[in-house]
């Protein structure tokens, strides 16, 4: 029902426009997209619905029929959109975690406003991956490998955590000299206890068991059990910047960061396609650029 109304849609805004490119820029698509959901319609119908002209396009006697059905409930439709003030295309839904939005994502976004005054930017925070295919959000910045199967994602930025500890919690033991030394420790997590296996699984390390240890909803919680002694902390060094400098913590580990391991735009190829969507993503990469 959904992708049928989303084909209807694009036939009456190319019918009113008479030209694919004006109906995809009122839709918030491409003219490519715009053209092939015209083309499902027609197959779906069995007939051709408009014939192109020099000017853009014009309706068939089919298409003539089909839009004289279809433009008064679409007009109804609109009129109550208008009344809520829905404003669909120029509106863009992200998802990320809390850490990220908080100190790389939102004191960015002001330069996004003065670029694109024109489209709102909603950012909701969350450590459960959200499903972009079901639910209402239009791109997610997720950490990871970059391994989001029927998704689109985009490498952005690949800030090193570091592995940290306590002083006393590393006394009388062998020194760490690589990542799988972890294993023989304790380890923090943050709630979806990822971080760690993707760290080891980047570095090439099997390590079955590394989601088990304490979980934490915030970096600094993680950070405060690895002061008391509770085991290794993978965090960004601006969270424990402070413990480091005062001794309560000390870098346990040194290693090159696996770039893979990183902070990704993800979506849909549909949603892809708007765009706003579209010049989100491109300005998150170039804000990206920035940080290598």
């Amino acid at each position: 029902m959904v992708r049928h109304f989303a084909l209807l849609q694009a036939f009456v805004a190319v019918a009113r426009a008479g030209k694919m490119r004006q109906a995809a820029q009122e839709l918030a698509l491409t003219p490519g997209a715009v053209s092939q959901r015209v083309r499902q319609l027609e197959e779906a119908a069995g007939h051709r619905l408009f014939t192109r002209t020099r000017a853009g396009v014009e309706l068939t006697a089919a298409g003539e029929t089909m839009f004289a059905a279809l433009a008064e409930p679409f007009r109804a439709l609109e009129a109550v959109d208008g009344e809520l003030g829905v404003v669909p295309s120029r509106r863009v839904t992200v998802s990320a975690v809390p850490s990220f939005a908080a100190t790389w994502l939102v004191p960015r976004l002001a330069s996004f406003a003065r670029r694109y005054p024109d489209i709102e930017i909603a950012v909701e925070t969350g450590l459960r991956p959200v499903d972009l295919k079901r639910e209402p959000i239009d791109l997610a910045i997720r950490h990871g490998l970059g391994r989001y199967p029927g998704l689109d994602a985009t490498w952005l930025v690949a800030p090193a955590l570091i592995v940290v500890a306590s002083p006393d919690l590393l006394r009388d033991r062998p020194p760490l000299k690589e990542p799988a030394d972890c294993r023989a420790f304790p380890l923090l997590h943050d709630l979806n206890r990822q971080d760690w296996p993707f760290w080891f699984e980047a570095h090439g390390v099997a390590a079955p068991n590394c989601k088990k240890g304490p979980a934490f909803s915030e970096n600094h919680l993680i950070v405060r059990a690895a002061v008391a002694g509770q085991g290794l902390a993978l965090v960004r060094d601006i969270y424990a910047a402070d413990d480091l400098r005062s001794k309560k913590l000390m870098k346990a580990l040194t290693v090159n960061w696996p770039l893979q391991f990183a902070y990704y735009a993800v979506t849909t190829s549909e949603a892809a396609q708007k765009p706003a969507v579209r010049r989100f993503r491109d300005w998150l990469i170039e804000e990206a650029r920035h940080e290598t």
